[in-house]
């Protein structure tokens, strides 16, 4: 049967590259079936680094808004468009009022906010809840089987020649060795490794390797966080490039893919590393790596869990932040050592 899928994509960027799996399913299950997403204008790029993916449609609508009447209007665009099927991935109503509004047949996903009606293929909720890969995974099955056990580690892929452009705008070398840091981290301050630590890893990378490059990646917000890494780096400061604010998502992408091993707090950038499968080393203080783990085959994640971890706070509600404090720069160099003598690609 002709006809095309829409999935409506998470707003978080990690979420999106969790849910790739799910795509690799719905394309084993239907072959012939393009698969379109909307997506947030934020995440679009993780989409279109996604090889399952048909069209990447950009949502029109303001962040925490109704906006009824623009959904109503964007859903006319889509019935015109043939989805025989929609898996709805964000748990609001107002995510599911698309596809309903749109006509489209067979609506898929979690229950989120009581969306009876609204969605006619009702996956539930389970407590404690699933690891995220298999919570998205499992829409692509009926609601009445057990949670899927085999899920494949997300893949994405970035085009070389725009590997070889991000690097060639930022001056980066490709014949020396480049370790990417992902400083910042959307949720809140309490995911975020000290930058004197950053700093400190730094000088470990540039006194093992003194041709090594440092670039740091993020948002214009973590620019003040990743300049207090450059201060903190002592002598590896020249071999450092700050470009937080600098790069958009598909590029910082681009270097990543270039990269020889990334660390990174648990943010977007952590997932989007574990889909280009890199070398990694994740950091975790207030979040579960038992929930949202990195699946790159090189990953090694750091979680002390001490008493009070895991919290789930964007600030330390102790004020000490020692789930984050107590993981010295040693013990990732630790990790991130082997990494870069095996330059790994």
């Amino acid at each position: 049967m002709s006809g095309r899928t829409l999935v409506i994509s998470p707003n978080w960027i990690g979420d999106a590259v969790m849910a790739q799996p799910l795509l690799a399913r719905l394309k084993a299950l239907h072959p012939e079936r393009p698969i379109d997403v909307l997506a947030p204008p934020a995440v679009a790029p993780v989409w279109r680094a996604v090889a399952e993916v048909d069209t990447v449609l950009e949502t029109p609508f303001r962040h925490r808004a109704l906006q009824l009447k623009e959904r109503w209007k964007y859903a006319r665009l889509l019935r015109a468009r043939g989805y025989l099927d929609a898996y709805v991935l964000p748990n609001t109503i107002k995510y599911a009022l698309i596809p309903w509004l749109a006509g489209i047949p067979r609506r898929v996903g979690y229950k989120g906010e009581m969306r009876y009606g609204l969605l006619n293929v009702m996956h539930h909720d389970e407590q404690p809840a699933r690891p995220m890969m298999p919570f998205y995974a499992a829409l692509a099955q009926d609601p009445s089987l057990p949670a899927p056990m085999d899920v494949a580690r997300p893949s994405m892929r970035v085009a070389p020649e725009l590997v070889s452009a991000a690097c060639a705008r930022h001056g980066i070398d490709t014949g020396n060795k480049l370790v990417v840091f992902a400083p910042g981290a959307e949720f809140g301050p309490a995911k975020r490794w000290p930058p004197r630590y950053f700093g400190a890893l730094a000088e470990k990378i540039v006194q093992a390797d003194p041709q090594a490059r440092v670039a740091l990646l993020g948002s214009p917000k973590d620019r003040p966080t990743c300049d207090e890494v450059v201060a903190a780096a002592g002598v590896a400061a020249p071999n450092i490039l700050n470009l937080a604010g600098a790069t958009k998502l598909d590029e910082a992408a681009a270097l990543i893919a270039q990269c020889d091993a990334v660390v990174t707090n648990d943010s977007g950038l952590m997932h989007i590393a574990s889909g280009l499968n890199k070398p990694l080393v994740a950091l975790y203080g207030p979040t579960d790596p038992r929930h949202t783990p990195p699946s790159s085959e090189f990953a090694r994640w750091i979680w002390l869990h001490i008493e009070c971890a895991p919290c789930q706070k964007r600030e330390c509600p102790l004020g000490h932040h020692n789930c984050m404090e107590k993981l010295g720069p040693d013990l990732a160099w630790q990790e991130l050592r082997p990494m870069l003598s095996a330059r790994v690609a």
